[in-house]
């Protein structure tokens, strides 16, 4: 047994299979995070034995619900019953490749419920391919090959290439070679033959960091000093090259700088992080000189760093989204609850100015830009805790309750500001229906006034935004 530990291709391995579960790992946890809990996964050949992980993950990438055992007393049948609900799943996609259904060679049920390492990690990739690199690149238009050079990848990933089944597209040619050489062509092509690297592979060739530059810059022109990367040392590197596609793309990474520095880095690993470059199409190349112009458009600092700021305000609305859910999930007694909503909720109102006037369109045409919109989308999500705290009042004591309903209508009415304009926008029997809610409101409070009175004397508190003693006295 020693001697076996201390055998450099028994090392070997047991590396590349510690670098896959990091990187599947991460991989899979950027899908669960969208998921409604999110979910995380910590130990991956542990935490995916039961299979409701599984479960999820497939769930968001295909958008399907599919039937799941859950609850903390699930014994070993349960989680077989679960694995093989998601392996049947997998089975029933086809690949756009081949155009026959997925295989899973050697995987089952058994295996993935017992935690084996390389079962567990060969049913991952089987599915980042399905869903990612396949996914991706079935779409891309036929590219020549710039290198001849094959890897042991080539045989592995034709006999698992899958892909989705929401999207019809037509199979490529077989002569393409599945999706290692169609992510292969595509760096090639897209990224690095202008800046005069080559890229033979997924392993060794992305050891110096040169060819994540080249892909960052491919998407990003102007954004990357070529000249200056080329003088820092591998670390350095692979360092700011998946931060810097963090920041500016919105890539996770999922790679460790450690993990790359290596005389064969693994392909598997790499081709997970290279294919999520695929879902940012590169700006479009000049034709000629007077193209240069949209180049420089493009590159301008005042658009990176407005697009910078729309996606760090979109992932602290996410961020924010998920502490709601997780905070409602845990419980706790109605003054727990109600201080946490307003922990949450002062957050919100603090950020709103800033969301409003990130929200302005800036284009000709009016419209918001994608990343525009995707702010808007994570606003609105985050504005339902305004629902959650309705609950929170219909749960206080009578007849608080009652009180709590009627000021939360109230509150919505003060906040639906309006001005009558001069032309249509706003119609008579809008005002008028605008008028009377404002005057039922009013009459309510005479009603509710003595109720609130004396709750309040209690000490009862309902946290968030609420109108002052004052504002009800007037």
């Amino acid at each position: 047994k020693q001697r076996l530990h201390s055998n450099p291709l028994f090392i070997y391995y047991h590396e590349q299979e510690a670098v896959q579960k990091r990187t599947f790992t991460k991989w899979i946890n950027s899908h669960l995070a969208k998921h409604a809990p999110p979910l995380e996964v910590k130990d991956l050949f542990e935490d995916i034995k039961d299979g409701v992980m599984l479960l999820a993950l497939l769930e968001v990438l295909s958008g399907q619900k599919l039937p799941c055992e859950q609850g903390k007393k699930l014994k070993r049948i349960h989680w077989v019953a679960n694995i093989g609900t998601a392996l049947k799943f997998l089975e029933g996609r086809k690949s756009a490749y081949r155009g026959s259904p997925i295989k899973l060679v050697n995987i089952n049920s058994t295996d993935i419920v017992d935690g084996r390492p390389s079962i567990v990690l060969g049913l991952v990739w089987t599915i980042i391919l399905y869903y990612q690199i396949e996914e991706l690149t079935s779409s891309l238009p036929e590219l020549p090959l710039l290198s001849s050079s094959t890897s042991s990848m080539d045989s592995s990933t034709s006999s698992t290439d899958t892909t989705s089944p929401p999207v019809k597209r037509k199979p490529l040619p077989p002569v393409q070679g599945g999706a290692r050489k169609a992510l292969l062509r595509w760096v090639q092509q897209t990224s690095t033959k202008c800046l005069r690297l080559e890229v033979k592979d997924f392993g060794p060739s992305w050891r110096t960091g040169l060819a994540f530059f080249a892909l960052i810059n491919a998407l990003r022109p102007n954004l990357v000093d070529m000249e200056r990367v080329r003088r820092r040392s591998n670390r350095e590197n692979l360092q700011e090259a998946f931060l810097l596609a963090e920041t500016e793309l919105g890539i996770p990474q999922l790679l460790d700088p450690e993990d790359v520095d290596v005389d064969k880095p693994d392909e598997k690993s790499v081709m997970t992080y290279v294919a999520q470059f695929l879902k940012y199409p590169p700006q479009r190349k000049q034709r000629d000189a007077q193209g240069q112009q949209q180049e420089e458009v493009t590159s301008c600092q005042n658009c990176r760093e407005q697009r910078k700021a729309l996606r760090e305000l979109k992932m602290w609305l996410d961020q924010l989204e998920r502490d709601a859910l997780q905070t409602q999930e845990t419980g706790g007694s109605l003054a727990q609850q109600y201080q946490l909503f307003k922990s949450l909720h002062v957050q919100l109102e603090v950020r709103r100015k800033q969301v409003e006037g990130a929200l302005q369109s800036t284009q000709r045409d009016g419209m918001l830009t994608v990343d525009q919109a995707l702010v808007k989308q994570a606003w609105e999500r985050a504005s339902n805790l305004l629902d959650w705290h309705l609950q929170l009042d219909r749960s206080l004591p009578a007849p608080l309750d009652t009180v709590g309903v009627w000021l939360h209508e109230a509150e919505g009415a003060l906040r639906d500001e309006m001005v009558v304009q001069l032309a249509d926008d706003i119609t008579a029997n809008t005002v008028h229906r605008a008028l009377e809610q404002h005057k039922v409101n009013g009459e309510a409070h005479e009603y509710f006034l003595p109720s609130f009175r004396a709750g309040h004397s209690h000490h009862f508190c309902s946290g968030g935004s609420r109108l002052t003693k004052t504002q009800v006295a007037g």
